[in-house]
């Protein structure tokens, strides 16, 4: 084969390679977290022991900070493509919440769609205090620090 016919074989080779399709799309995506399948989930019913949960769906993704009786289980695809930014595919949340006996009194399910965007406040807090200026901020403490005062005289 001649070197021309070589080169072009490898662009036609390396334009094609460049076509996205669904599977190269998988590629990219990367499952995070631990979500148990829908046949486990249908096992939990209100009134289980949180041992009976435990058995059949396993540890939960966290437990709530101040109220120990959440269980959250959790998973997302999130897609990642070179320097982009990442941007997340899906999000599955399943709650279950028990009552002061440890007894299952709900079991609910959110997505992606069930979401709110946070917008961010650019607001500033005024800490109280002194403003000081450049000079007496960086060249304030010169001359301060003494490492022979506490010796002996």
């Amino acid at each position: 084969m001649s070197t021309p016919k070589i080169i072009i074989t490898g662009f036609m080779f390396l334009a094609l390679s460049a076509c996205s399709t669904d599977k190269t799309e998988e590629w990219f995506v990367t499952h995070n977290g631990n979500m148990p399948s829908e046949e486990r989930i249908s096992q939990i019913s209100k009134g289980d022991s949180q041992d009976k949960v435990m058995q059949i769906l396993g540890a939960p993704s966290t437990v709530i900070s101040f109220d120990k009786n959440t269980w959250l289980y959790m998973s997302s695809d999130i897609k990642r493509v070179a320097f982009f930014a990442p941007s997340e595919v899906k999000r599955d949340v399943l709650t279950i919440r028990f009552d002061d006996k440890g007894e299952v009194i709900e079991v609910s399910r959110l997505n992606k769609d069930c979401g709110n965007e946070v917008k961010i406040n650019s607001d500033e807090t005024e800490a109280p205090g002194e403003n000081l200026g450049f000079f007496r901020k960086y060249f304030g403490g010169v001359g301060q620090y003494n490492p022979l005062s506490g010796m002996g005289k």
